[in-house]
């Protein structure tokens, strides 16, 4: 059964008439305002999608920087924290560009102050790609109280919310690396 915008409203979220998408989104049900449905939380996951794209692009903008370029400092901070090393051609591999991009793309990140290279610490040959601290305090600067609005979202929950949650973004994750894009080219049995 589909829901209502006041369904929407029994679950705490807040959304106007003009921009649930009820109407845009193609299906007709009677409205229920006790239940939220599938249509629903699809359509409030494709506002939040809409919304993480725009805050990433205000981002790149602020920091001077292509969208390339700003994944590339999400996997250096991520094998940092996670106490890894990442070669140019790891990071290459990441990115799914080819290693002479993945040098320019470095070369214009370390001519910012934003990554630097170092001597790999076991392997004499091969170099690593690190953040400065510059770079990380201007992410944090730029990104952090968006962070911590995200986590109160999340630390308001209930435990059984969380594990729903976890469970629906998990599901969505499959779904989606499992997504067929070249289906439309093949016959239908």
């Amino acid at each position: 059964m589909r829901s209502s915008p006041d369904a929407l409203s029994n679950y705490g979220v807040r959304v106007s008439s003009s921009s649930t998408g009820f109407d845009s989104s193609g299906y007709w049900y009677e409205p229920d305002a006790t239940r939220i449905g599938s249509v629903d939380v699809l359509n409030l996951l494709r506002r939040y999608r809409a919304a993480d794209q725009e805050m990433r692009r205000r981002t790149r903008d602020s920091m001077g920087m292509g969208e390339t370029d700003l994944l590339a400092l999400r996997y250096v901070f991520r094998a940092e924290r996670e106490g890894s090393v990442l070669t140019p051609g790891m990071l290459a591999k990441q990115l799914g560009i080819s290693t002479a991009s993945t040098t320019v793309l470095i070369d214009r990140l370390e001519r910012s102050g934003h990554l630097a290279r170092r001597p790999h610490p076991t392997d004499r040959r091969s170099l690593v790609v690190v953040s400065t601290t510059d770079s990380d305090a201007e992410v944090r600067k730029t990104l952090g109280r968006m962070h911590r609005a995200m986590i109160d979202v999340a630390d308001a929950l209930e435990p059984q919310e969380l594990v729903a949650v976890a469970r629906f973004l998990s599901g969505m994750i499959e779904a989606v690396e499992l997504a067929d894009v070249d289906a439309h080219e093949q016959p239908v049995a």
